[in-house]
């Protein structure tokens, strides 16, 4: 199927178009882009960041569970429920590689595994 796009000098252009899909339609509300080529890597980079995105969940979830299974295991043996010298160790592991945005990740994923003070 021929589908009319506008290009960037503003003039019609013919593209095959296989699919049936409209470029300047609903891909374009989607990807912000009415170029298909463009609009066609977009999807593919947004597929990859939500395979990222599930995976990070995944170990979020993960890492909170472990830290909770530290807590509990160091409380039934008497121990503090805090350990405040391994929480500064993490917040500057974190800042060091992600700067200021990294200790807010690191308390955010400190307050996850420990619960809120």
């Amino acid at each position: 199927m021929m589908t009319d796009v506008v290009e960037s000098s503003g003039g019609p252009a013919r593209h095959d178009d296989p699919a049936g899909a409209d470029p300047t339609g609903a891909a374009a509300a989607r990807t912000g882009t009415g170029d298909t080529v463009a609009a066609e890597r977009i999807v593919a980079i947004r597929e990859r960041i939500d395979e990222i995105d599930r995976t990070l969940i995944a170990l979020w979830q993960e890492r909170a569970a472990l830290s909770q299974e530290v807590g509990v295991t160091r409380m039934a043996s008497g121990g503090t429920r805090l350990v405040l010298s391994r929480e500064r160790e993490i917040l500057e592991r974190f800042r060091s590689e992600l700067g200021a945005d990294g200790t807010q990740l690191a308390l955010l994923l400190l307050r996850a595994g420990r619960g809120p003070l």
